[in-house]
């Protein structure tokens, strides 16, 4: 059989194959799924955050330096996903996904969110100026989340593959990490309504400014200034 007979099977078989589908309780790895059309639903909240400006980080400074800026940011961003209790499940370059489920997901995802701002402001970007006090380079970032039902399932080939998650949260955080770094914290009105005061307040003060994502039919969003301490 030739390769392009090779393909064509393969898509047939995707589109013709019934779907395995059963309610998750638990954020899915990679063990979990079968390679054939078998899925996990899952209620999730779900947080991209983003580095912003990587192209000019990559095409003005040396490789090294913006490796650096990298690593720094994704270990920031990923040890503060697992610390409040969410699961990191997928890298691309300058980028990485978190997923949250159970009753205080949201809320648990916007801290998260406002403390990844912290991060770069309070930790990175002084320990940056420290090593490298001549450089122009100021680390900016944008993290974008939102919650919603989620069907995940395997794609790619046997050692090459990798969980996709398919759903309205996945694609509207990321989408939302692609917004003004000026506020470096996106949110959806499902998220904001949800999410416990703790997250919305700072000593009386609302940290939300609503806006009308007009790309998205005008969806209700929310963005941020604030951060979160970390002790």
């Amino acid at each position: 059989m030739g390769f392009k007979a090779d393909l064509e099977a393969d898509v047939g078989k995707i589109y013709s194959e019934q779907w395995t589908r059963r309610d998750g309780r638990k954020v899915p790895e990679d063990v979990d799924l079968k390679s054939g059309n078998d899925a996990v639903d899952l209620e999730a909240t779900i947080l991209y955050t983003d580095l912003d400006e990587s192209t000019q980080l990559v095409e003005n400074y040396d490789d090294w330096f913006a490796a650096e800026n990298y690593k720094t940011f994704l270990q920031c961003a990923t040890k503060i996903i697992r610390s409040e209790g969410g699961h990191v499940r997928s890298f691309d370059g300058d980028r990485v996904m978190g997923v949250f489920i159970g009753d205080s997901k949201n809320t648990s995802a916007v801290r998260c969110g406002l403390k990844i701002h912290y991060a770069v402001k309070q930790i990175i970007q002084p320990k940056l100026k420290k090593q490298y006090p001549n450089t122009k380079y100021v680390m900016r970032h944008v993290t974008g989340i939102d919650t919603s039902k989620v069907m995940v399932a395997k794609a790619g080939i046997r050692n090459s593959n990798d969980l996709v998650w398919i759903g309205r949260a996945a694609n509207h955080a990321a989408k939302l990490s692609s917004m003004s770094a000026a506020y470096p914290t996106w949110i959806t009105d499902k998220v904001y309504d949800a999410m416990l005061d703790q997250s919305k307040y700072s000593n009386g003060k609302n940290m939300w400014e609503k806006r009308k994502w007009t790309t998205q039919n005008n969806r209700r969003i929310y963005r941020s200034s604030y951060w979160w301490s970390i002790k």
